[in-house]
């Protein structure tokens, strides 16, 4: 059983193979939203352990985890699914502006570990061409678990993510946020897709991850819920009848985190610019504010047929930062871009990232509209020469860059 919530512990915990500390049954779950200062914030990213010559994946997580035994992060760093992936999780942070220190710390740390053990660590959704039949499953009963109930879909999970958590102090509120959010799935995922290969193909899908994760069970957008009895009905349902554990066996791309009172924010693929992380994180942050005080104010939520928000997610995973979506806030006929969604948006919560001091954080969107995002960044590496492990070269280059140039100063 996981310890009471205290805000000063770290957030999103790693699926260390305990239940969720909260028990659902009927219409009961409990919960923590109100228990902390809302928007804080939590980051966790999923990185790629690398062969310093070969920049294949390598299966050397228990010969990190030795080397950091001991050290003041090693809370913050944590095993995957596979024995090739390495998760880094922020303490609770106030501003992006503090994630942005915490990231590079973090990455910063993990990559000279790394370095010391004659390896590299990379950030993007998916590698560019390991294969996932020559992974090996982590030693822990989760993931043991995971494996014996879902066999190949979790085997072939060999992807990456970005997560982010932003406090809320009031269910029924993180209930309304959350149905706000499902509108802007296709944004989040089209400026974060860094996933364009797959087993050493171009895939032609800026996400590639998103297909690959979309075989797992109670996956892709959440159900919008009436209201947070009605969320933990269908929890409950789930965990009496056996068919989860826990509420941390769903994995939509947006849910509810009740044990530490967070919205959690999981479309996003893996970045490789720290500093897109934290532009990200700030994205989120000024989004889950102004649904907060849309639902404050009384104002409704928008809501929109899932299939409509479903196929803008498609198509963001398709085309990235060209993706052709509906414009479902106007219902105009023809199709606009999402990067001029993503820049309306802005307009939208430009004030609420004012009134968090996360507006220069925010500018970090617009440089990533500017320049493109990392999908487009492999695809360019790529296509100069054709030559894959270039582009996992180039990943674990700028993964180091971006941890250490603000670390060393």
């Amino acid at each position: 059983m996981a310890a009471p919530v205290d805000d000063r512990q770290i957030y999103p915990p790693s699926l260390s193979g305990k239940g969720s500390g909260f028990a659902a049954g009927g219409s009961v779950l409990d919960h923590a939203f109100g228990k902390g200062d809302p928007y804080t914030l939590g980051v966790e990213e999923e990185y790629m352990l690398l062969d310093s010559e070969t920049f294949d994946l390598v299966q050397h997580i228990d010969t990190v985890l030795e080397a950091i035994a001991g050290h003041e992060l090693e809370s913050r760093v944590n095993p995957e699914l596979m024995q090739s992936v390495l998760e880094i999780a922020t303490p609770v942070c106030r501003t992006p502006a503090e994630v942005d220190r915490e990231l590079r710390q973090l990455r910063g740390y993990v990559t000279g570990i790394a370095r010391e053990q004659s390896l590299r660590v990379g950030s993007a959704g998916t590698h560019p061409f390991s294969l996932f039949e020559r992974q090996r499953i982590t030693a822990r009963d989760r993931y043991r678990h995971l494996v014996d109930q879902m066999q190949y879909i979790a085997r072939r999970e060999l992807i990456f993510g970005l997560h982010v958590h932003v406090a809320v102090d009031d269910p029924e509120k993180a209930i309304q946020v959350v149905n706000g959010l499902l509108a802007h799935l296709p944004q989040l995922l089209a400026l974060s897709a860094s996933s364009p290969f797959w087993r050493g193909e171009p895939t032609g899908l800026a996400s590639s991850r998103q297909m690959v994760f979309a075989a797992f069970p109670r996956s892709g957008p959440p159900p919008r819920f009436r209201d947070y009895a009605d969320y933990a009905e269908v929890v409950g349902q789930l965990e009496k009848t056996g068919c989860i554990a826990d509420y941390t066996h769903i994995w939509w791309d947006i849910r509810l985190h009740p044990r530490l009172g967070t919205v959690e924010i999981r479309i996003c693929d893996a970045v490789t610019r720290v500093e897109d992380a934290v532009a990200l994180a700030a994205f989120c942050q000024s989004l889950v504010k102004l649904y907060c005080e849309s639902y404050e104010a009384g104002e409704a939520i928008p809501s929109y047929h899932r299939i409509l928000t479903t196929e803008n997610k498609w198509l963001a995973a398709r085309y990235g930062l060209e993706a052709p979506v509906m414009d479902l806030a106007t219902g105009r006929r023809n199709r606009v871009p999402v990067a001029q969604l993503v820049r309306r948006t802005l307009r939208d919560v430009e004030p609420h990232a004012r009134e968090l001091g996360c507006e220069a954080e925010l500018e970090g969107i617009r440089a990533i509209l500017s320049r493109g995002n990392g999908a487009d960044r492999q695809l360019r590496v790529f296509n100069a020469n054709r030559d894959i492990v270039e582009v996992a070269r180039e990943l674990a280059d700028a993964t180091e860059v971006a941890a250490t140039s603000t670390a060393a100063a």
